[in-house]
C-alpha cells in the first residue's frame, strides 16, 4: 500500500538490506516495530517491499522524530538483532521530501 503522506515538506527514511538465512524472531519483531513506530509522535507511514532485496520507506514529520524513533529501546535491540543475526548488508538513507505528486484509479 503506497502511503498516505502529508504536503511536504516531511522527511522519509529509507532502509535497503539484504537478508540471511536466519528467520529466528524476524516476522515477529518486524510486525512489533511497525506496531511501535506507529505510535511514535512524528510518524506518517511507511511503505516496505521485498524480493530478495528489501525496501522500507518511513515517513517522518521532523529529524528529530527520527533520531527519537532511531533511539527507541525495542527498535535498539531490533537493529543489534539485524546486525548480529537478519542482515548481510543494510543501508539506511535519510532524506528529505521537498515535492511529491500522485496518480490513482
Amino acid at each position: 500500500m503506497i502511503a498516505n503522506t502529508p504536503a511536504p515538506p516531511y522527511y522519509a527514511v529509507i532502509f535497503s538490506n539484504m537478508r540471511t538465512e536466519i528467520n529466528d524472531g524476524y516476522e515477529e519483531t518486524a510486525l512489533e516495530m511497525v506496531r511501535l513506530a506507529e505510535a511514535q509522535v512524528g510518524y506518517l507511514g511507511h511503505e516496505s517491499v521485498r524480493d530478495g532485496l528489501g525496501i522500507t520507506i518511513s515517513y517522518w514529520a521532523s529529524l528529530d522524530a527520527i533520531r527519537n524513533w532511531k533511539q527507541q529501546t525495542d527498535h535498539l535491540f531490533a537493529q543489534r538483532m539485524g546486525r548480529e543475526k537478519w542482515y548481510s548488508a543494510y543501508k539506511t538513507r535519510i532524506c528529505l521530501v521537498e515535492r511529491d505528486y500522485e496518480f490513482s484509479i
